[in-house]
């Protein structure tokens, strides 16, 4: 999976006409990441895809570590951030260790490709997935949130979007951050609780939730990981999606 072929162009336009023309959801988006990513600080975007978040933190004056293991999308992140000298670009892929993964490629919508063959199945299973297809296959390298930190220093706040591989990336974390987002679907509520274990097994935080591409929280208060798991299974199918968002108390 080396040429650019029409195919991939087309996807890739379209992400860029989704994540960048609406101005209304890109000030929703810095006013809320505002709220953790200090002027002069460090934010990680794992699962970059084309940026929309590279951007915002680094219209927020923060350096950017972005990580994104598709090559037809990271040329078009590259081509965005490649000359900033506040943002790093990393062509690879996050988990729970170093080595390689093999990625579920959807080429007519790369948002959505996956590391995860349970998010595909529960897709086909799902009224507003329907229509998907993972056309093709491709190893990456792939590297952790612990090895980027090595590199980097701890940051003030990671944004995890990586289609039901959001586990495994916090696998790959052993330091507590001050603040991280990670991306839930109500087709995989499951991945989403086994995220919140997870995170009170890292450190002591708190939480919210920003639903579908609303930018702001649910709730007027930030709350404990249970309250979440109850939110989060109570949610409809037809929510769709979401960001748990953690800090440290």
């Amino acid at each position: 999976m080396t040429t650019m072929t029409k195919a991939h162009l087309r996807a890739i336009h379209t992400s860029l006409d989704v994540y960048y023309r609406d101005a209304a959801r890109t000030a929703r988006m810095d006013r809320l990441n505002a709220q953790f990513v200090p002027k002069g600080g460090l934010a990680f975007d794992i699962g970059a895809h084309v940026g929309d978040r590279t951007g915002s933190f680094l219209r927020l004056g923060a350096m950017v570590v972005a990580a994104e293991p598709q090559p037809h999308v990271f040329r078009a992140l590259r081509l965005l951030y490649g000359t900033c000298d506040r943002a790093h670009l990393h062509q690879v892929a996050v988990g729970g260790a170093p080595g390689t993964l093999e990625l579920h490629v959807n080429t007519d919508n790369p948002t959505i490709t996956t590391a995860s063959a349970d998010l595909i199945v529960a897709a086909r299973k799902a009224a507003q997935w329907q229509g998907q297809v993972w056309d093709d296959r491709l190893a990456v390298d792939v590297t952790t949130l612990d090895a980027l930190i090595a590199l980097y220093g701890i940051p003030d706040f990671v944004k995890i979007d990586v289609e039901g591989h959001e586990l495994e990336v916090l696998k790959g974390l052993s330091k507590c951050p001050a603040a991280l987002s990670f991306e839930f679907t109500t087709i995989q509520k499951d991945v989403a609780l086994a995220c919140l274990s997870q995170m009170e097994s890292l450190g002591a935080y708190e939480f919210n939730v920003s639903l579908g591409e609303d930018h702001a929280f649910v709730n007027p208060s930030w709350t404990d990981a249970a309250s979440i798991k109850t939110q989060i299974a109570g949610l409809p199918m037809r929510a769709n999606s979401g960001d748990v968002f953690a800090r440290l108390r």
